[in-house]
């Protein structure tokens, strides 16, 4: 279990420093021009990577909702959800103090004031986006990747490639929802930005909790009760 859950730990700080990094720091140095499809782009690789390199050892969550949603859908044991619940927020919460160390060596820098990558509705949504559509496109979206993620690792699925769906996956959810979030779909991510943006993000952070989790749970009972081969 401990190595369990050091690979759950490192896969998590490797997504938020890598995905939020090139947010956090194409906004403090414009003239890296990575951009929104960059930063789509590298939230999927996080995940690809990190996949290839631990999750052979703890099954590449990094991710509660992906954990829940694969508790829920039969692929996980309820037992080891804490544990990893926990190993996934402190590597967030990790990644985003050293993201942290990073960003302010340049003069000016402000977390609170630049928003730190943090996820948000309503005013602090990245267009202005509601709380209900916020509320609709992460559920909509973490049910979806959990399908995703349970499909692509079925064992009637091709060997091998799963990592690169869910990576694709990850890259195409970013696409569709930085407008309107930032794209959380995954708690531990919004967590470890919320702690050092240290206002609203914190306040608003009970949405991209809440809703995940349940948009999980929803993506791992579809495929249990809809898709899985009862066989």
């Amino acid at each position: 279990m401990s190595k369990r859950l050091f690979a759950e730990f490192f896969g998590t700080f490797w997504l938020v420093f890598g995905g939020c990094g090139s947010a956090v720091l194409a906004a403090a140095f414009p003239q890296l021009g990575i951009g929104f499809t960059g930063v789509a782009l590298a939230f999927g690789l996080t995940v690809l990577t990190m996949a290839y390199a631990v999750g052979h050892i703890s099954g590449g969550h990094f991710n509660p909702a992906v954990t829940v949603g694969l508790c829920a859908g039969g692929r996980f044991p309820a037992k080891d959800v804490v544990p990893y619940v926990i190993a996934q927020v402190i590597g967030g919460i990790a990644a985003g103090a050293v993201l942290y160390l990073v960003a302010s060596g340049k003069t000016g820098f402000d977390a609170t004031a630049s928003g730190f990558a943090a996820n948000g509705y309503g005013e602090h949504s990245p267009d202005g986006y509601s709380l209900q559509a916020a509320i609709v496109i992460e559920l909509v979206l973490t049910a979806f990747f959990l399908i995703i993620i349970h499909g692509a690792t079925d064992k009637r699925a091709p060997a091998g490639f799963a990592p690169l769906a869910i990576g694709l996956a990850l890259t195409l959810i970013h696409l569709i929802s930085v407008p309107v979030t930032n794209t959380s779909v995954n708690p531990a991510r919004s967590t470890g930005v919320a702690v050092i943006q240290g206002t609203w993000a914190l306040q608003q952070l009970w949405v991209f909790w809440l809703v995940p989790l349940i948009g999980g749970i929803v993506g791992g009972l579809i495929y249990r009760c809809l898709l899985e081969d009862k066989k």
